[in-house]
């Protein structure tokens, strides 16, 4: 299941108090491959929840002690990224609506068909997956621009800007052949081969 050598395997959480549910999504999901970690209460995924964690988190919206919806929302708090269904019985789907206002994924109603499980779970590992690869994108991005000096970050600006190297050089009050030195300068520092490239990953890295 890993996609890269440094990025965490894949894990579908499991919390519920029941401990026949936890066994028959133990025997569906590793029959499928995934690697699988259960838990019996909300206290005990949140003694061994970590940032660190990746796959998603199937989560029994009622419980003793801890409730689902009390752990998803101290999670939010601990700003985790781990993508949550919830696991509902029919008088609790209220309940359910309003956590996925909050930002859960989804929810699904026991008894469940086993391929709505399997598909709501292969959509979350996706989605989380693709999410993880942009956060590191990100902070790469950010590492690269703290790299540039007060005057290339300039330069990046208002050719993110949409500028051409006349109009920054006027904006600036510098020569057009001092704007290509540091244009130079900031697409190798960047480590792109592409103007395009460049606006492209400041862009999505929102900085």
């Amino acid at each position: 299941m890993n996609t890269s050598a440094n990025l965490p395997e894949q894990t579908v959480h499991i919390v519920d108090d029941d401990e026949a549910l936890r066994d028959s999504l133990i025997w569906l999901l590793e029959s499928e491959g995934y690697a699988v970690a259960t838990y019996a209460s909300a206290e005990e995924f949140l003694a061994a929840w970590s940032p660190a964690l990746a796959g998603c988190l199937l989560l029994d919206v009622r419980m003793p002690g801890m409730s689902g919806l009390e752990l998803y929302e101290k999670l939010a708090a601990q700003h985790s990224t781990l993508p949550v269904i919830f696991i509902t019985g029919h008088g609790d789907v209220p309940m359910a609506v309003s956590a996925l206002k909050k930002g859960a994924v989804d929810f699904i109603e026991k008894p469940f068909n086993d391929q709505d499980m399997l598909r709501l779970i292969a959509n979350c590992l996706e989605a989380e997956r693709s999410e993880r690869t942009q956060r590191r994108q990100d902070a790469e991005t950010a590492r690269r621009l703290d790299q540039l000096t007060t005057r290339e970050r300039e330069v990046l600006d208002l050719i993110v800007a949409g500028r051409l190297n006349k109009q920054i050089a006027d904006d600036l009050g510098i020569s057009i052949k001092t704007v290509e030195v540091h244009r130079a300068r900031v697409m190798e520092k960047m480590d792109v081969s592409s103007l395009a490239e460049l606006v492209q990953m400041v862009m999505s890295a929102g900085k």
